[in-house]
């Protein structure tokens, strides 16, 4: 005894496209705000960053790549005023700027979320 089964399921090129839609909305959206998270982060640290000369502060940057929020600083002794050294205290002024605005990071993503569904109609 044999028994076929068929099954045909409606909307499968109608969901795909949703998905392509969202994926592209999803990207566009989190890429537009994550530049303008880094740019208050990188405000920030300008503002917290000791200065004597201003060199480090000048050189405090902020770039996205996809989906990575890359803020530091090219001074070549950037590193060791945020850590500080076994002759010298540390001056944090990068780490305090991105915990500061963590929470508003978390908000970008849940609303990219959202607008990104909305737009692909899911």
């Amino acid at each position: 005894m044999s028994i076929e089964m068929s099954c045909y399921v409606e909307g499968v090129e109608e969901f795909k496209q949703a998905m392509q839609t969202f994926d592209s909305s999803m990207q566009k959206h989190v890429r537009r705000q994550l530049e303008s998270w880094a740019e208050d982060v990188k405000a920030l640290a300008k503002k917290l960053v000791p200065v004597r000369t201003g060199h480090l502060r000048n050189t405090i940057y902020a770039k996205i790549r996809e989906w990575v929020a890359e803020i530091g600083a090219e001074a070549a002794y950037a590193l060791f005023v945020e850590f500080g050294t076994r002759y010298m205290q540390a001056r944090p002024y990068l780490f305090p700027a991105v915990r500061e605005n963590l929470p508003r990071l978390e908000r970008i993503i849940c609303d990219a979320l959202e607008q990104a569904k909305a737009e692909a109609g899911l």
